[in-house]
């Protein structure tokens, strides 16, 4: 009888302890849609013209220079995670410093990899306004880019038709005026 309650309970535990890795994985809302905004950033630099305008926009966003977003280029980071580590590391004593950004990249590259949530709670940042600043940034692209789609078709079908010349307008005519009618005098 003692030894079922004990086995009982050690596979309870056992149980136990191995859900605990699954829940450690979830991921936070706030974490999906950091990375859902960071991917709609690499879709949008994936368009013809479209790296310019998101190298552009981090260059703005985070006062970095070019060779700084091609170094992150060169770690096989994608442009929104190249935003979210400027951010994070832009949330640290000191701002963007080499030594920043090498200590947000060591703890996203690991050993053990880690999401940008725990990265965060680790430099003891909140994540909130980075995921905010790089959604903005996103929808800072989107707009900007359907700005360009409407300029050139508006371009492209001017070209196309022409204008149309203007008709001149014809005078109108006078109108007769109407007899009187007959009455009574």
């Amino acid at each position: 009888m003692k030894n079922s309650k004990l086995q009982l309970m050690l596979a309870g535990l056992f149980l136990c302890a191995a859900a605990i890795p699954a829940f450690a994985q979830e991921k936070s809302r706030e974490d999906k849609k950091l990375e859902a905004s960071a991917a709609e950033l690499d879709k949008s630099a994936a368009k013809p013209e479209g790296q310019q305008r998101v190298i552009a926009r981090i260059k703005t966003e985070f006062g970095v220079d070019d060779a700084r977003v091609q170094s992150l280029r060169d770690k096989n980071m994608g442009y929104g995670e190249i935003s979210i580590a400027l951010g994070l590391a832009q949330g640290l004593p000191g701002g963007i410093t080499d030594a920043n950004v090498q200590k947000v990249m060591e703890l996203r590259q690991g050993p053990p990899v880690m999401g940008w949530g725990k990265i965060a709670r680790d430099l003891g940042l909140k994540l909130g306004p980075v995921a905010s600043k790089v959604h903005k940034m996103s929808a800072e692209v989107r707009k900007q880019e359907k700005g360009e789609k409407a300029n050139k078709y508006k371009k492209e079908s001017g070209e196309r038709m022409g204008k149309p010349e203007k008709h001149e307008r014809h005078e109108k005519m006078e109108r007769p005026e109407k007899p009187e009618k007959g009455g009574k005098h």
